[in-house]
């Protein structure tokens, strides 16, 4: 058989308009607004939040993942298509891909084989515009910024103390850290400063938090940007910034239309990091799924540790959403990795190793049912799976309540999983689910922080280095207390050591900052060493990427 790629299975698929899109959603043409001949634009009127509980929500998240990934992006457009087979009304809601890990290793992030959503070219580029929208309101107000330190009537910002970075989004190594207003009093005050890669920008996390227009602009005044000379906090609305930086986002606050390979609508909105921010759509993406389907399936960056916990905690505790079921893609492949497979043994069949690896997704169900969610278990096929290795993890789950289900999504799109959707459905009708979040906002920083990682991580214990026991002062200080916590540490493992794979055990984490987006309404406990600008690596994605005469690009997947 001939082996097809992405794009050529993208490239390869008639697309309806539209407009027809929409017309399967009940939008009347005129409501949308037309980016082309197969994006559009929704206007947020559209949202009807008297339909949000009577509706569908499905959460898709994954254990611990290997560095390849173990395609939850493939799997949430899967179930999506496998559901509309079965009979029911379901539309696939997802994060925007940024161009940096596009152009870096990971190529294209729209799916893959034939659960994809299209189109793939415009959906992995510049899309509708929302990234650049999101990079100039950033860029706003650091210019704007700069520009007070040497104005006449300044608010005495001190600049050893601005937290506030500009993005751009490309990985970039080489503008990590800069020095800026070099060249005489003309081109501003000296000083240290640097860029974050565009999805890492409070800004993207704060549109993914906006709860409409006017919640969007107070958020965005809120951002803290550090102090004065006597200590006194600056925040991006003592700059007058806020309606501005609006401005630049009025379109794209909007969430984006699109459709998949068997021609079922998508909703691709806001791109947050997974790791340092909430890692989800946006909040208005995901009601606008719900106010127009009976199911919307959306994901979570990284494991459920990260990506999932975020979520829940702060995502649907902020909206008032509630996940009817969620469910837990592992592969062979990373269950092997957890039980101790090296990572040139990965892709061979050795049933031992899967057994000791299904200790990290015990754990990842454990974690699920902590919200009173009940989780289904996606096996996501790969050729070099065994159907041993298959039959001991179904077997494990069955000890265990919970349905595994072998999801093939990618060979064959919604016929490859109708099993994974039925199985869905069963949970969400037999009503078993009914969210709590792990923690209550207004319990102290330092108390949530723990509950977490005891709770979710299996942490026996938590340390604060200097810095960050000054960072809780200084959150206590600023009445910031009663913020969600959005945990940064790495995705490779339950602890923040990334050596530690399958399910730790006796591990103490450690806190090494924490860092305050006040707009997006969360605090940051840094665990470990964060990574705000990727690198390349020493042969890029874009090396294999072409475009011919015509227009038709190849290599992007």
């Amino acid at each position: 058989m001939e082996y097809k790629t992405d794009i050529d299975i993208a490239q390869n698929t008639t697309l309806i308009h539209i407009k027809e899109m929409a017309s399967k959603l009940g939008i009347e043409e005129d409501d949308i607004e037309l980016y082309g001949k197969y994006k559009a634009k929704l206007p947020l009127d559209l949202i009807d939040e008297e339909k949000l509980s009577e509706n569908n929500l499905i959460l898709v998240t994954a254990i611990t993942p290997t560095p390849a990934g173990e395609g939850k992006t493939t799997v949430s457009i899967g179930l999506a298509e496998g559901l509309n087979k079965i009979g029911e009304q379901a539309t696939v809601v997802l994060r925007e891909p940024s161009l940096g890990p596009v152009f870096g290793i990971k190529g294209g992030a729209a799916g893959g084989g034939y659960s994809q959503v299209v189109p793939m070219e415009d959906i992995n580029l510049h899309f509708t515009g929302d990234f650049n929208a999101v990079e100039k309101a950033n860029n706003l107000l650091s210019a704007l910024v700069d520009n007070n330190l040497q104005a006449a009537d300044n608010l005495n910002l001190d600049p050893r103390t601005i937290f506030w970075k500009r993005v751009i989004d490309m990985n970039d190594r080489s503008l990590r850290s800069i020095t800026i207003g070099l060249g005489g009093t003309a081109n501003g005050v000296p000083r240290e400063d640097g860029f974050n890669i565009t999805p890492a920008s409070e800004v993207m996390a704060i549109l993914c938090m906006a709860s409409g227009f006017d919640d969007l602009k107070k958020r965005l005044g809120d951002i803290f940007i550090g102090f004065t000379y006597d200590k006194k906090a600056v925040f991006a609305r003592d700059l007058k910034a806020e309606n501005a930086m609006a401005i630049l986002l009025k379109d794209a606050i909007k969430p984006n239309l699109v459709q998949t390979l068997e021609k079922n609508p998508a909703i691709i909105h806001g791109g947050p990091f997974a790791n340092i921010a909430q890692g989800t759509n946006t909040i208005l993406a995901t009601k606008m799924g719900l106010s127009l389907s009976n199911y919307v399936v959306t994901e979570a960056g990284f494991g459920a540790d990260l990506g999932a916990e975020k979520f829940l905690n702060i995502k649907c505790a902020a909206s008032g959403l509630s996940p009817k079921a969620v469910v837990l893609v592992a592969t062979i492949r990373a269950l092997r990795h957890h039980g101790g497979a090296k990572k040139d043994a990965v892709n061979t069949p050795n049933a031992n190793m899967v057994v000791k690896g299904i200790a990290n997704l015990e754990k990842h169900i454990e974690n699920i049912r902590k919200f009173n969610i009940q989780p289904v278990v996606a096996i996501n096929s790969f050729t070099n799976d065994t159907q041993e290795e298959v039959d001991l993890v179904i077997k494990a789950c069955q000890e265990l309540h919970v349905e595994a289900v072998v999801s093939n999504g990618w060979a064959k799109g919604g016929e490859g999983t109708r099993e994974l959707a039925t199985a869905v459905k069963k949970v969400v009708d037999s009503d078993q689910s009914k969210f709590t979040p792990l923690y209550d906002w207004k319990s102290p920083v330092k108390e949530k922080i723990e509950k977490i990682a005891r709770e979710i991580y299996g942490a026996t214990s938590v340390s604060y280095d200097k810095k960050a026991q000054l960072n809780l002062r200084r959150i206590n200080r600023l009445g910031f207390n009663d913020f969600a916590v959005c945990m940064a540490k790495t995705q490779k493992s339950f602890s923040d050591d990334e050596s530690l794979v399958g399910r730790p055990e006796d591990f103490e984490v450690t806190v090494r900052e924490i860092e305050i987006a006040a707009g997006a309404g969360f605090v940051i406990p840094i665990l470990g060493k964060m990574m705000r600008m990727p690198g390349l690596p020493s042969h890029p994605a874009s090396e294999k990427m072409s475009i011919d005469s015509k227009g038709v690009i190849s290599g992007l997947s």
